[in-house]
């Protein structure tokens, strides 16, 4: 947990599953951590008090919407995302995905192959719509994978034919986001 590494900073946890957050606000407690805050919500209907905080933003290994949303992309969910951004904030989300046992969800979701050859043309775009500039997309090593504060990362890294893969992207100055 990247708020246990940095005591100087002030962690934000967001999702919309309670079940998920009550664990890790659980844990966080029982680790002492006072830097670090839970909020459950969805990304689209975000508290207006978190509006411009954020100079990172991270997604690791999401599903279902959020997924799409990363990756097709959807402008809605990256809105939300942009306004937790402060000008100049990072975003980052790390995807994986198996081609034959996900098959049916990618499907489901209307994505595309999650190859970063593939996706970067069709993300600039939804990204810069967003409030977004894309620095990067990159297929990610399972090496690199365990370095993210996420169990789930970590059990994924080893083994399985999942691909993973880096989108990078800068939160652009204060203009109006749509």
């Amino acid at each position: 947990m990247w708020a246990r590494k940095e005591p100087g900073r002030f962690f934000i946890g967001v999702d919309a599953n309670a079940a998920g957050l009550r664990e890790l606000s659980g844990r966080a407690f029982r680790a002492g951590l006072a830097n670090v805050l839970f909020v459950r919500a969805a990304i689209e209907d975000l508290p207006p008090e978190l509006g411009g905080i954020a100079g990172r933003v991270t997604v690791v290994l999401p599903w279902g919407s959020l997924l799409a949303a990363v990756a097709r992309p959807s402008l809605p969910i990256l809105q939300g995302i942009r306004a937790l951004c402060r000008p100049g904030a990072s975003f980052t989300a790390v995807l994986g995905h198996d081609p034959v046992r996900d098959q049916q969800e990618m499907l489901r979701l209307g994505l595309p192959t999650l190859e970063a050859a593939h996706l970067v043309s069709d993300l600039a775009t939804g990204y810069a719509d967003a409030g977004f500039t894309l620095t990067s997309v990159r297929a990610l090593h399972a090496a690199e994978l365990t370095c993210w504060p996420s169990s789930w990362a970590r059990r994924l890294a080893h083994g399985g034919a999942r691909s993973f893969l880096q989108i990078d992207a800068r939160a652009r100055g204060s203009e109006r986001r749509g």
